[in-house]
């Protein structure tokens, strides 16, 4: 695989399940690099949790292709596969089983076969990056959501895969949990290297994180681009069911009250933008 080739591609991927006869994912195409963040935009329902699914060989396409690193997933494959690309889901009550945070974090590394210094030293070093160092003997059980969030990532993180996929990560968390979250993830991409996508329905946290966005709709890819492109598009995302940022929303009003001015999604980008027109 050269960088120029992609980490993870789907060629027309479509999905049904068994109890309905629409499709869950309708000849779904997209294809992302290595060392990308990456951002899955669709209202509740859209197909985000399947396509993840597809990821990593939890379902198989019904038609279509899913390659990973240039090869097609496929029962021969699968453990590599899984190596390759870890899925943080959205409730990590589905994910934690273990006793204790250190036994959670470790068991990925313990089923890989890795010595057992090797398993501390990932167990320690992923802890560490999430913030939970000094919770190993803690129940995961009796932490708050946020914090389970994070063992479910510290757990994905031990496995040292070169991709993380991560459902909803900030759905049902107050807005300071959810910074941490998305903190942690900025980490893991910028210290770590690792290629991640994440799916939201969440527009405001989109232009912060996202290198660029597939914006997704009854199981069909309808846009992609930067943040900055898709949330020109405003038919699709109304169509989506889905809304500008909050920030773009002000540039928005006062464009209505004939102030002279581009739309702007970010803080930054948006304080410039006001600096210009008081200056």
């Amino acid at each position: 695989m050269t960088p120029h080739n992609p980490i993870i591609e789907l060629k027309d991927v479509s999905y049904f399940y068994a109890s309905s006869k629409t499709k869950a994912l309708d000849n779904i195409g997209l294809s992302i690099y290595a060392g990308e963040k990456i951002a899955i935009l669709g209202a509740n329902g859209a197909g985000k949790s399947t396509l993840f699914r597809h990821l990593n060989g939890i379902l198989k396409p019904a038609s279509g292709q899913v390659l990973v690193k240039g090869k097609s997933v496929s029962k021969k494959n699968i453990r590599q596969v899984r190596q390759t690309v870890g899925i943080v889901f959205q409730n990590p009550d589905d994910q934690i089983l273990a006793p204790t945070v250190e036994q959670d974090v470790a068991f990925g590394p313990i089923n890989m076969g890795l010595p057992e210094e090797e398993v501390k030293r990932r167990v320690s070093e992923s802890l560490e990056l999430v913030h939970l160092s000094g919770f190993e003997d803690r129940s995961p059980h009796h932490l708050s959501g946020g914090q389970k969030k994070l063992v479910a990532i510290a757990g994905i993180l031990a496995m040292q895969p070169e991709v993380v996929v991560l459902d909803e990560p900030t759905a049902g968390l107050d807005p300071f949990t959810a910074g941490k979250i998305m903190h942690v993830i900025e980490d893991m991409n910028r210290e770590l290297g690792i290629t991640v996508i994440l799916s939201t329905h969440d527009v405001d946290i989109v232009p912060l994180f996202a290198d660029r966005v597939y914006v997704i709709h009854h199981g069909r890819v309808e846009a992609e681009g930067t943040a900055k492109e898709i949330f020109k598009k405003h038919e699709i995302l109304e169509n989506a069911h889905l809304r500008m940022p909050r920030i773009a929303e002000v540039f928005e009003l006062l464009m209505e009250k004939g102030i002279i001015t581009d739309i702007k999604i970010t803080p930054v980008d948006a304080r410039d933008e006001i600096l210009r027109l008081i200056g």
